[in-house]
């Protein structure tokens, strides 16, 4: 986690400070802020940052308009709360949340969660090169399906010539449905791509994403071409 820019969005000053001072241990350089409408204005103009860590009951802006913020400029963002139902976890992986740690937490988990989101999402690899980390992935490669490319080394999406911009678990469904078009993909093979090294996503957060993903598609015309087989999962129509 080296070099790593992380903003912590916490209102409980101790819990503020004990996350910055434990990431910055680490290696990470963290910026504090105590309400969503301060870590909205570090979002704005203090940037740019690798990561937002925040919580949902903020005074100001909430946690999810800081998340929803985040996503917007291709942040990625860790929620810590106290709300653990799966209603909240969908909730938040609508708004774009890429992972969440319920409170109490313990900060190696949370430094690890970190880690993967980090690392997940394109921004630091596990083996850091001198200049802080960053870089393509070995072995990368970009699938190109009728009017959809996808770059896994650049980590980005394009439908019709148009940039999508994805959340680090729908750009692994789309890479899985690109990755073999014409197989119906189950909600469990879905959420085994997409989930990586963090717990299986339940069946509802899967069709969730899909249709985060359908939304998102909107305006290229190949809105439609991710198809549902009833009872059985996804798959790709011809695009």
């Amino acid at each position: 986690m080296a070099g790593a820019r992380i903003l912590v969005v916490e209102d409980d000053a101790a819990i503020n400070r004990v996350v910055c001072s434990y990431l910055g241990k680490v290696g990470a350089t963290c910026t504090a802020a105590f309400s969503g409408t301060e870590g909205l204005m570090h979002l704005g103009g203090g940037g740019p940052f690798d990561l937002v860590i925040t919580d949902l009951m903020l005074p100001g802006a909430s946690g999810e308009e800081v998340v929803a913020d985040a996503r917007g400029r291709g942040v990625p963002a860790l929620v810590l709360s106290a709300r653990a139902t799966v209603a909240d976890r969908v909730g938040l992986l609508r708004i774009g949340a890429d992972d969440y740690l319920v409170k109490p937490f313990d900060l190696e988990e949370l430094a690890a969660r970190c880690e993967a989101v980090l690392r997940r999402n394109g921004a630091f690899s596990a083996d850091a090169d001198a200049d802080g980390g960053r870089g393509g992935a070995a072995g990368a490669s970009v699938l190109r399906i009728g009017a959809w490319e996808l770059d896994e080394a650049a980590r980005s999406f394009t439908a019709a010539g148009m940039p999508v911009r994805l959340t680090r678990t729908e750009f692994e469904i789309v890479r899985t449905l690109m990755a073999a078009p014409r197989q119906v993909h189950t909600k469990r093979a879905l959420s085994a791509a997409a989930a990586g090294d963090v717990a299986a996503l339940e069946d509802k957060t899967v069709a969730t994403h899909i249709g985060n993903i359908r939304a998102k598609l909107r305006g290229t015309g190949t809105e439609d071409c991710i198809e549902t087989v009833w009872g059985v999962g996804f798959r790709l129509r011809e695009l």
